[in-house]
């Protein structure tokens, strides 16, 4: 089948009452996902050739405004909210049936990627990549990881976002943003030092939650355009003035070695980023529907949104596939170099085709995670129980609890 016949058939083969303008934001916040990951992380080799995280963050901080294009888990978690409530409202029976259907959807690609690295981990120790590497690895894989968790949680809250929109409509988000203003205060205040430092914990939930409700509310038909409006210009401000006035950090992610981080717990220029982001999306819904009738646009958009927890889960194996083997050749621009300098910020560009082609090359094998498990009986559960303790295993490695 040509490429021409392959986007017809996708075109056609398209529900008419399906939404474009939701499934195209959603691919393109996943396709950020790695897009971020790949060209804001590096990796600093040490004097035995084993590679350790790093970020040209670190050097060149007036690139920070490129997370905040990369940054778009407020647009994920939007129409994450705005597709569950329509499918919550589809449900066939019960809704603890229904949360139990999309638990198990987040959770086998998770399981299949961590089992499959503690399968990995020993086999490439045996090749002799150092222990130091394998990790740096396994942090990496597992980064991303902590959003599929957050995910599930809030998904789970669904049915009281639903009655919390139906009663509130696009302002039952704003006890969420008090919440991390509050939490915020408390950590960056005058009395910051006798805040215990987990309280920024308590931001992760309402932290995320915030688009999520955002789309609840969206899908419920209780966000207006008006309300979009507002969202956009009130989500800027308030990012200008943190910025600007209360000096947040300017980077929407972790640099390693500063004191403060936005993302991990998210802070309240987190939310100010997600507000712009869902007002914007809200406001252009109309515009990238008419766009994505196009099918040539539409086909890739498919294509991504098919293989969502994929490329969510896998896309840091398919950076580390290229760097760990090139460890060995020594200092390889781009790869295995420091990056502190304009040179890898351009060997690095020139190196994401190759890690978006491993990417594919990946999930040609890593789908069949994504799919339910077709076993039964005791030798269904046996792999379950295996795979289960696998991915355990390789948790306790990841988070260096041995």
């Amino acid at each position: 089948m040509s490429a021409r016949q392959l986007v017809s058939r996708i075109d056609a083969g398209t529900p008419a009452h399906r939404d474009r303008a939701v499934d195209g934001l959603r691919a393109l916040a996943l396709t950020a996902v790695p897009a971020g990951h790949w060209l804001l992380g590096g990796f600093r080799p040490d004097g035995g050739g084993a590679l350790h995280n790093a970020s040209p963050l670190s050097t060149f901080a007036v690139f920070s405004p490129v997370s905040w294009v990369l940054q778009m888990l407020g647009i994920f978690f939007l129409v994450g909210g705005y597709a569950s409530v329509l499918s919550y409202h589809r449900r066939p029976s019960t809704t603890g049936a229904w949360l139990r259907g999309r638990m198990v959807r987040l959770g086998r690609p998770v399981l299949g990627v961590t089992a499959v690295w503690a399968l990995l981990v020993p086999v490439l120790f045996a090749a002799g990549v150092p222990e130091a590497t394998l990790r740096t690895g396994a942090k990496l894989v597992v980064q991303p990881l902590w959003f599929v968790g957050v995910y599930a949680v809030v998904t789970a809250l669904t049915p009281w976002c639903v009655r919390s929109a139906r009663r509130l409509g696009g302002w039952a988000a704003a006890p969420l943003i008090g919440s991390v203003a509050a939490v915020d205060l408390l950590r960056y205040g005058p009395y910051a030092d006798a805040v215990p430092s987990w309280a920024g914990l308590l931001n992760i939930l309402p932290g995320w939650l915030f688009a999520y409700q955002l789309g609840v509310s969206w899908g419920e038909g209780r966000l207006s355009r008006r309300g979009a409006r507002f969202l956009l210009a009130g989500g800027t401000v308030l990012f200008a003035v943190l910025l600007l006035v209360l000096h947040y950090p300017a980077s929407m992610v972790g640099v390693p070695g500063e004191a403060r981080t936005n993302s991990h717990p998210p802070s309240l220029l987190v939310l100010a980023l997600a507000s712009a982001q869902s007002g914007a999306a809200i406001l252009l819904h109309g515009r990238i529907g008419r766009a994505l009738r196009r099918p040539a646009l539409w086909a890739p958009v498919v294509m991504v949104n098919l293989s969502a927890m994929t490329i969510l889960c896998w896309h840091q194996t398919a950076m580390l596939a290229a760097a760990v083997p090139a460890s060995f050749a020594g200092a390889v621009p781009g790869l295995t170099t420091a990056p502190d300098s304009v040179g890898w910020i351009l060997a690095r560009l020139a190196w994401m085709p190759l890690f978006a082609a491993l990417l594919v090359l990946i999930s040609r094998y890593a789908r069949r995670f994504e799919a339910p498990w077709q076993s039964a009986g005791r030798a269904g559960s046996a792999r379950r129980a295996a795979a289960g303790l696998l991915a355990a295993g390789f948790a306790v490695f990841a988070l260096r609890l041995a």
